[in-house]
């Protein structure tokens, strides 16, 4: 799919490492078991941002004891941190077929569908999650996020919605619902989504350049030019990289105009 100008979908993090209750089977190894203290220790280095460490952990857990979810769960993760994601995929089919209504599994597993650009795959696994986890507003957000890529801006605002209505306090989720309304050529409601998104997160670059493209949408030249200089100081110059020269380019041809 090509990539669509201007559209900036945050993801939450690679989920939060799991650590899941132990089964009778494992707590009858006691928490002791060697395959516990690696899992553990790998667990530790992926919270760390070690995913190379983590993986190294989890594999010698999985030599040890190839029948925990947990650390095929938690292997997908760190596979995804590296960028492998058809191999992080194997891994969370592989905690399926051990633990067939873990949401974290069809959750993780959806989230390397889509940055594989699987999309409908995606959506297919973060309902599945919603089975089990229906109260999790992540899942929500990204399955959002994910209709969202497929240009359904419609389904993906239900989502935003219901994200919202389970956690009223996430940035994130204001800024891809504004997102999606100006996907269906609605400035108004937009700005109303990134000044929320900048009252919870001032610092949240990315919605100043998109609160500028809205209001350029309004017709308010000076309140958009303001914000396109406003983010030309405040966006990170390597992962802003793109929509810096994209300001510069729509502020240029604004001040021409």
């Amino acid at each position: 799919m090509p990539k669509k100008p201007f559209l900036f979908l945050f993801s939450l993090l690679l989920a939060a490492v799991l650590l899941p209750a132990a089964s009778p089977a494992q707590a009858a190894k006691g928490e002791n078991h060697p395959a516990q203290e690696l899992f553990s220790q790998g667990a530790d280095a992926l919270s760390q941002g070690n995913p190379t460490l983590a993986l190294e952990k989890f594999n010698a857990a999985l030599k040890l004891d190839p029948d925990l979810p947990e650390v095929y769960i938690n292997r997908g993760i760190a596979l995804m941190r590296l960028e492998q994601y058809v191999e992080a995929v194997e891994d969370f089919d592989k905690a399926l077929e051990l633990a067939p209504r873990a949401p974290e599994a069809f959750y993780n597993r959806a989230l390397a569908y889509s940055r594989s650009g699987l999309y409908d795959k995606a959506v297919a696994d973060y309902t599945r999650a919603l089975k089990y986890a229906p109260k999790d507003w992540q899942i929500f957000y990204n399955r959002g996020n994910a209709y969202l890529e497929q240009n359904k801006s419609g389904e993906a605002l239900k989502d935003f919605d219901r994200a919202l209505k389970l956690n009223p306090k996430a940035p994130e989720v204001y800024h891809n619902r504004g997102l999606a309304y100006l996907h269906q050529k609605k400035p108004d409601k937009a700005l109303e989504n990134f000044d929320q998104t900048l009252e919870l997160n001032p610092n949240f670059a990315r919605a100043v350049f998109n609160k500028a493209r809205a209001l350029e949408q309004l017709g308010q030249k000076p309140e958009a030019m303001a914000a396109y200089r406003q983010f030309l100081k405040t966006g990170n110059p390597e992962s802003d990289a793109e929509y810096l020269q994209k300001a510069l380019d729509r502020l240029k041809e604004l001040e021409g105009k």
